[in-house]
């Protein structure tokens, strides 16, 4: 059996993205920062994380953030 390889596209520049707060510890995901500690690279939007990606702090699920204005 192969495994899938996902491959996350960045987002163009000059478009604004949302952040998003996590509601358990307060960690912001940046969007123009992407999480290096999970391979997402800098312009990664929040909606197109992988459904598996959590918070790198708390360990929260995506459901557990809320969008915050820049």
């Amino acid at each position: 059996m192969r495994k899938k390889i996902l491959t996350l596209q960045p987002i163009k520049k000059g478009y604004i993205m949302k952040m998003y707060k996590c509601k358990i510890c307060g960690y912001v995901y940046h969007p123009e920062k992407g999480d290096p500690s999970q391979n997402i690279p800098p312009g990664t939007p929040f909606e197109k994380l992988p459904e598996n990606w959590v918070c790198p702090l708390c360990g929260a699920e995506k459901d557990q953030f809320i969008g915050q204005s820049i």
